[in-house]
């Protein structure tokens, strides 16, 4: 069965256009445990929306997890974990993070419950309702 999630990172830093011209990337960096822990759940084939942290502050993308995590081959200590990602889809429109504040639908979801989280699950309901809102004018 096929799970979603949602990543963050700084457009700056390595936005979804990055991503494109890339092709794939491995997702590396993640230092907060709640994310590790979120992580070790990923598996190949899982989709994962992608979403541009700073001054943007919104969905952008879904990507598409290639291999499933393992230990980072730039860190001595087994706990932290990467995964390997590539491009699927820019979103045809942003969806924006006070958009998602303003429906009541996802008062429950970690994105607007802990905000700094970098990794985060997103269920059925909230991955349908997101490409919804992206595909609305």
């Amino acid at each position: 069965m096929r799970n979603y999630w949602l990543i963050k990172e700084e457009a700056n830093k390595y936005s979804i256009d990055n991503l494109l011209k890339d092709k794939k990337a491995i997702w590396d960096g993640v230092k907060n445990n709640l994310a590790l822990k979120n992580i070790r759940q990923i598996k190949k084939n899982d989709e994962i929306f992608y979403y541009h942290t700073g001054k943007e502050k919104a969905i952008v993308g879904i990507v598409l997890v290639i291999k499933d995590p393992y230990p980072d081959p730039n860190e001595e200590d087994e706990r932290y974990v990467v995964f390997d990602i590539k491009f699927l889809k820019k979103l045809n429109k942003k969806v924006t993070l006070s958009e998602i504040k303003s429906k009541k639908l996802f008062e429950k979801f970690e994105l607007v419950r802990i905000p700094r989280l970098s990794v985060m699950p997103v269920t059925k309901k909230y991955w349908k309702e997101i490409i919804k809102l992206s595909n609305s004018k």
